[in-house]
């Protein structure tokens, strides 16, 4: 192949598009090796369920097995832009995995992760792994999708850059966006209340959505945007609805399971939530948003006045995210129902120094602007939340 093809077929390798190599057994076990392929036919789908990504099929994929191949020379091959490969070994009761992502293009390693577990369930297993792997790559893909340089930016790059900046991937400012973000991005502003327009917000994020859900109505990506609209309106069993039929075809969307597990929580189903937010931690242990599974755990705890575990997971939310006031809040609450007074002011304090508005200033701006359920909930957050915000300090008006 002469240069010049070389360097059209790289150029023409679609965004996002990747290659599950074979797992390497490191052992002569044939189970062993079936366990690899397993986890190799798992990726593979996994990953071809997730949004705007271009999966090589795991035909194509095997006949690479026992054909040494540079991953630039697959690159070409197949015009892929990204290739992941791996290997398993066991030792005793123990099963290490381990996985690459390449870029195809320079030959560079982009990331790396190793997962150890007891290999007693292997089909659990090689689902946990597959899960997790497929979860870390979505995050890196984006990321790494986003940092490109691009001549003339298309609607796919904004989409790319809105997710890589929520996510907290911009590098060094090299991700810009300079035009209006996506629907589920609008979504998040109103969500995350970095907006002073929610309503105008929620009006056009409303309307793209429908419109999204119209256009490709088996996509996960439209459910789960969909979803967070609604869950932005607190039309919250509607949005239990929409995060179930995103999960039916993307089982591994991190976000949609602890987003629908706050949704079972603020609806009632309180210790619904907690399985789902210890999968998204499971699944993402290094997750943007993890600090937001930490919180949401610790919020059950502190309404089933289990103050000793809320205070656990609140500090871990803290740590995970030091420049959050909802877990200063939160273990202010914890804090003041215990009956610590000075931990207490000391964590309502911290949080208003945090906070951009004047939430924290008293009891009856926070049930203004904050969201607390239905009648059922909101019973639970008056007898633990704001009677521990009371005994922190916190005035009524």
């Amino acid at each position: 192949m002469n240069r010049g093809v070389t360097d059209a077929a790289t150029t023409a390798a679609p965004r996002l598009s990747i290659l599950v190599l074979p797992f390497i057994s490191l052992s002569d076990d044939r189970e062993q090796q079936y366990f690899a392929d397993g986890i190799t036919e798992d990726l593979t789908t996994d990953l071809s369920r997730l949004a705007e990504k271009s999966v090589i099929s795991r035909n194509t994929a095997f006949t690479y097995r026992n054909r040494p191949a540079g991953t630039k020379q697959i690159g070409r091959e197949l015009g892929v832009r990204y290739v992941l490969e791996g290997s398993v070994q066991r030792s005793g009761n123990r099963v290490r995995v381990s996985a690459q992502l390449i870029d195809a293009e320079t030959d560079s390693h982009l990331w790396a992760d190793r997962l150890d577990s007891d290999a007693s369930d292997l089909f659990a297993l090689q689902n946990e792994i597959t899960s997790r792997i497929a979860v870390a790559l979505d995050i890196e893909l984006v990321g790494a999708e986003a940092a490109r340089p691009t001549v003339q930016p298309d609607a796919l790059d904004y989409i790319l850059r809105a997710r890589a900046l929520y996510l907290g991937r911009c590098r060094r400012g090299r991700i810009t966006l300079s035009r209006s973000p996506s629907t589920w991005q609008l979504a998040a502003r109103v969500l995350d209340q970095m907006t002073d327009s929610a309503a105008s917000d929620l009006a056009r994020a409303e309307t793209l959505a429908n419109q999204a859900l119209a256009a490709s109505p088996r996509t996960a990506l439209a459910h789960y945007t969909k979803a967070q609209v609604l869950r932005a309106q607190e039309r919250f069993e509607e949005a239990i609805s929409e995060y179930e039929t995103a999960l039916a075809l993307n089982r591994n969307w991190v976000h949609a399971i602890a987003a629908f597990g706050y949704c079972k929580f603020v609806t009632g189903s309180m210790e619904e939530a907690i399985p789902a937010q210890e999968r998204a931690i499971r699944l993402s242990p290094r997750d943007p948003q993890i600090w937001l599974y930490y919180f949401w755990i610790g919020q059950v705890h502190l309404l089933r006045s289990r103050l000793e575990e809320a205070i656990v997971w609140f500090e871990r939310s803290h740590t995970a995210n030091p420049g959050q006031p909802f877990p200063h809040a939160y273990l202010a609450s914890a804090f003041g129902l215990k009956g610590d007074s000075r931990r207490a002011a000391a964590e309502l304090s911290q949080a208003r120094k945090l906070s951009s508005d004047d939430r924290y200033s008293s009891l009856a701006r926070l049930r203004a602007v904050g969201t607390f359920g239905g009648p059922t909930i909101r019973v639970l957050f008056e007898a633990t939340y704001f009677t521990g915000l009371r005994n922190a300090g916190m005035a009524e008006e």
